[in-house]
């Protein structure tokens, strides 16, 4: 209990702390943030990179001001991506003086691996999904009837398609975290789980039909792999809990 009792504060204090940390958040958001702003344009070719390898060359704005709100979008997209390891961080640090010293050792590698597992989401999403269904989308526009239909993206419904894409995978594949974490926490355990699968296989293509277009390329190619995750986890959970135990019954025994 010493390492608990010794952290243990006011109700002011933890406001403060609260406030410190949320403005190091905050600072980090808006460092990146202008950082991006710079780089907008470059980000931008990185963007529509997919959408000119899907054969797409023309991309429309319909407002005055669209090429400026274009710009500052890309610059928030970009500075939630690369200040997310600081948020994380600064959630951690606000957090981990309530826990005791093993509760800290056992969350650390979770907090380790959100950035990691986002990253891949957010990759998968970029070099595969997005391709997949930009050449599904677009294989609807020529000869129709005698009439040619053509399709013009506009730059902002694009760049929320690209955003919906990148985030929706990035937070998809924190799954196994979240369920480590809730297994961890005591609020759902492993037999749970365990019986719940086809439940979660359910849910799976539920929000892969929500995140996705409706083609059913899309919608497999983010709901593979939230089961293979879902079973990751189930995994994950069996064999930390093993340990536990195993520690729990060679402290009993000393």
């Amino acid at each position: 209990m010493r390492d608990i009792d010794d952290s243990q504060a006011p109700l002011l204090e933890h406001l403060v702390e609260l406030r410190r940390r949320l403005l190091w958040s905050v600072g980090a958001l808006v460092l990146a943030f202008g950082g991006c702003l710079y780089f907008a344009r470059p980000i931008f070719v990185l963007l529509v990179a997919p959408l000119k390898a899907a054969g797409q060359v023309t991309i429309i704005n319909t407002q005055v001001f669209g090429g400026f709100l274009v710009e500052i979008k890309i610059a928030f997209f970009a500075a939630m991506m690369i200040a997310f390891p600081v948020i994380a961080n600064q959630l951690w640090q606000f957090v981990a003086p309530g826990l005791y010293r093993k509760e800290k050792q056992a969350l650390l590698p979770f907090i380790l691996a959100t950035p990691v597992l986002f990253i891949a989401g957010a990759s998968m999403a970029y070099f595969v999904a997005i391709p997949v269904a930009l050449k599904f989308l677009l294989s609807f526009q020529g000869q129709l009837g005698g009439v040619q239909q053509q399709s013009l993206p506009d730059v902002n419904d694009y760049l929320k398609f690209v955003m919906q894409f990148i985030f929706g995978f990035g937070l998809s594949f924190l799954l196994p975290i979240l369920l480590m974490l809730l297994e961890h926490a005591g609020i759902v355990t492993y037999e749970q789980l365990k019986g719940a699968w086809r439940y979660a296989v359910v849910g799976a293509f539920a929000l892969s039909a929500v995140l996705t277009p409706p083609d059913v390329g899309s919608q497999l190619l983010l709901a593979v792999p939230l089961v293979l995750l879902y079973f990751l986890a189930l995994v994950a959970i069996r064999f930390t809990r093993s340990r536990r135990e195993r520690a729990g019954n060679e402290t009993a025994a000393s």
